[in-house]
Formats: C-alpha cells, structure tokens, sequence
C-alpha cells in the first residue's frame, strides 16, 4: 500500500512539474513578443533623395540571433553583422516606390537605442539620434527591451513623384503590427497614417485618380460583403417584378442618397464619437432589416396594403439609409487616411461603388425572383416566406445588438450633438420630399389625366381587378 502511495505521490509530483513547465514556457513566450507591436516610422522626400527612419523594436528581431552576453544582454561590439542583416531585413520588409517603380536604398545607417530613448518625437531629433554615437559597448540592453533605429536614403527622381509604402510581412506579425507613419512631403503639411498589419500598399499622398479608383472600388467590395446591407436591398427587392427594374432602382438610389448624407456628415466630425454609437447604429441597422421583412409580409397578403407601401418605400429607405451611411462610415473612419487631400472625391466615389454593387445585385437577384415566382399565389407565398427567413434573422441580430448597448457608457443630453445630427436629417427628408413633388408635377405637366409614371406612383383606385391587371 506504501508503495502504492509512493508511486502516486511521484506520478503527481511529475505532472506539476510538467504543468509549471508548460505554463512558464508559455508565459515567457508571451512576454518575450509583445501582443501589439509599434513601429514609428517617417518618410521625407527632398530634392533628389528620399529618407526613411523606421524604430522596430528589439523583440521582433528574435530570429535574427543577434549576438548576446551574459543574461541576456546585446554583445554590442559583435553586434555590426547582426546590424547590416537587419538593415536589409527592413528595406525588403518595407518597401519604397515612387510613381509605382520600387526604389534601391544607396545608404543605411543603424543603431540599438535604449527602450528610455524618445527621440522619434520629431524628424529632426530622429535623424540627428541614429547619427550620433553608438552605445558604449558596456550598455546592457536586453535582447527584446530596446530599439532597433534604422536610416535609410533612397535615390528618386523628384520630391514631387507620387512615393508608396509596400509592406511585405512585417517580420511575419502582420497580424499584431501597427505602424505610424509621418510622411513630409514638401511644402504640405505632414500626414501622419496609422497602419495595420493587415495593409500591404499604402499611398503616401495618392493622386485623385487613385483616390476616386481605389475608393470605388473599396465601396462595390464593401456592399457586396455586407451581409445586413445584403439582405436590406433583397427586402427592397422581394416585392419588385423584372419589368419594375426602374421603380425599383430609384428606391435603391434613395437609399444611396440617404447614407451619403450621414456618411459626408460623419467624415467631417458631425456625428457623436462615443463609444456607445457604433453599436446603436448597428442595432438599427438589424431593426430596419425586421421592419423591411415584416413590411413585405404585410403586403404580401393584404394586396391593397401592396400598392401602397410599394409607392412609398423610397421614402422608408431614404430614411433607413441615413442609419446605414453611419455604418458605412465606420468603415471609412479609417480608410479616408489614405485619400489625401481628396476627401470628398473619395466619399463621393465611394458611394458610387456601393450603388455599383447595388445595382449588380438587383441585376442578379431580380431575374432568379422572376423565375421562382410562378403566379400570383406562389408569388405571395414565396415574398413571405423568403421575408420571413430575413426577418428571423435580423431579429437575433437586433436582440443581441441592442443587449449589448446595456454595456456601454451613454453620455449625458448634448443639446448641440442632437441638433448637429438632426440637421442633416432634415434636409435629407426635405430633399427626397421635393424630389417627389417634382415627380409628381412632371407627372401630371405629362399627362392631363394624372396617369401613372414608370408605375411607381399609380393614380388609379386599389381594387381587385386593378390587382389582377397588375
């Protein structure tokens, strides 16, 4: 029995041995490359030469084998092989171009700097730091506490080229990256950036050509990826036949109008910047989903409540688009770093990408309705249920949206922030309640009788054999 107890003793001492070892190895690991790792760079084009600083810290270059001494502490007098290899790691990791032609670094200078030393406050204080002295050779500096300071100077063509920063993979921690980047371009005020690993092609100061391109782009990707934005314009879409692309497009472009709206507003600090906004407007964004779904449920089986919320849906999405052209400039939020001094190009060429893939996916999506519609009834049913579908959905979204709003930290009654987005509500509505009466003058300046346009304001009585016509 002793023996017995013995062995159980050792086998458990054994596994709390193991156990400790794993969690040390582990923890050591976590703390030897940080979760988030900063990198400050600056990026100066003058004359005919191009200068670029990066400060990348000590602890991504573990796999560099830098030379060490003692604990753990740089050998710095061995440390000059070590210093050309990681030169060369950080010119290839990131890359300079100008006019997209990728330029070769003619000098390099480097430095370990102390994990104290804050001289990348400025430009002038970064350069004068990497070319002064090294370290005396008696610095302790742990291996992962300190700085790697790179100079690099790139021969260019003109300080007015168009220049681009590549990223390769930073190291391999895209993933964890952050990067700040001040770009001094001659006789412009400087742009700071902030970059996420994840970015492989910065422009440090874009052309509008690029601007408009990459902004169109970015919003026909953004509309197509957008599952709730999806799922929005299909409920749009449900009550619409082939024949009523038009009526149906100009309840699209309403929405369009109504997110580009709050989306300009918020590009230029008129919306609230709490924490507790975002996941409003995403709760909102579910809840128009739910209303559009149960609408077209309603509708499909009481016909005469059809005509009717078909002729003014554009004006249900009008408003609903105003909450969504807040979620779209979350995402903007971010990206409009990378527009330069074409800020407002770069939101207009945004929404022109989204009504881009807008208009692809009613292009894709009516022709399919078409074909599983097969007659009235079969119509009906099909509208309700594939709504119902959404509106299941969009419920779960909405619950677990507005749970979370428990959960941030609401603000106290700002007069002015309400009237700052209350304004541009206003014109939006005012706007889209113009644009009809417009219409409908045209219409009736077009016809004596106040004949109907395009269908989409149908001036005959709702009966049963007006439905049947339809």
């Amino acid at each position: 029995m002793y023996r017995i107890l013995f062995q159980q003793w050792h086998l458990s001492l054994l596994f709390c041995v193991v156990l400790a070892s794993l969690c040390l190895a582990k923890t050591s690991a976590a703390h030897d490359i940080p979760d988030e790792i900063l990198i400050r760079s600056y990026v100066k084009p003058e004359g005919n030469s191009l200068t670029v600083m990066h400060r990348i810290p000590l602890a991504v270059m573990e796999g560099m084998s830098l030379p060490k001494r003692g604990p753990g502490y740089l050998d710095l007098p061995k440390l000059q092989t070590g210093l050309d290899q990681a030169m060369r790691a950080t010119a290839t990791e990131f890359s300079l171009y100008e006019n997209s032609v990728e330029l070769t670094p003619i000098h390099a200078q480097s430095r370990i700097s102390l994990p104290s030393e804050d001289s990348f406050t400025s430009f002038e204080q970064a350069r004068d730091h990497i070319r002064g002295p090294a370290l005396p050779p008696e610095t302790n500096v742990f291996w992962n506490q300190g700085y790697l300071d790179v100079l690099l100077n790139y021969p260019i063509q003109s300080d007015r080229s168009e220049f681009a920063l590549s990223i390769d993979s930073a190291f391999g921690l895209s993933g964890r990256m952050k990067m700040f980047v001040e770009f001094r371009s001659p006789g412009r005020p400087a742009r700071l950036l902030q970059i996420h690993g994840d970015k492989r092609w910065i422009p440090l100061d874009p052309s509008w050509r690029y601007a408009a391109g990459s902004f169109v782009s970015l919003g026909f990707h953004h509309i197509l990826e957008g599952i709730d934005h999806l799922l929005f314009l299909l409920c749009l879409a449900l009550p619409f036949r082939l024949r009523q692309f038009w009526p149906l497009l100009a309840v699209v472009t309403s929405f369009t109008i109504g997110h580009s709206v709050t989306l300009v507003a918020a590009a230029f600090g008129i919306a609230p910047s709490g924490n507790w906004f975002p996941p409003l407007i995403e709760a909102l964004i579910a809840l128009s989903i739910v209303y559009m779904a149960a609408e077209n449920i309603v509708s499909a089986w009481f016909p005469d409540v059809a005509d009717t919320a078909r002729r003014r849906r554009w004006v249900v999405t009008g408003l609903f688009g105003l909450v969504h052209g807040f979620g779209f400039s979350f995402l903007l939020r971010e990206e409009l770093q990378f527009a330069g001094s074409h800020v407002m190009l770069s939101l207009v060429s945004f929404n022109v990408g989204v009504e881009l893939g807008q208009v692809l996916f009613l292009i894709l999506v009516l022709p399919v309705l078409s074909l599983v519609f097969n007659g009235e009834r079969a119509r009906r049913a099909c509208i309700a249920l594939l709504s119902a579908l959404v509106a299941h959905t969009a419920w779960h979204w909405m619950l677990e949206r507005f749970a979370g709003l428990e959960y941030v930290q609401w603000p106290d009654v700002d007069i002015a922030a309400i009237i700052l987005i209350a304004l541009p509500l206003g014109i939006a509505v005012m706007a889209i309640s113009g644009t009809r009466f417009w219409i409908g003058r045209q219409r009736r300046r077009g016809s004596g009788d106040g004949s109907d346009i395009g269908g989409l304001f149908p001036s005959k009585p709702v009966t049963a054999a007006y439905i049947r016509q339809e």
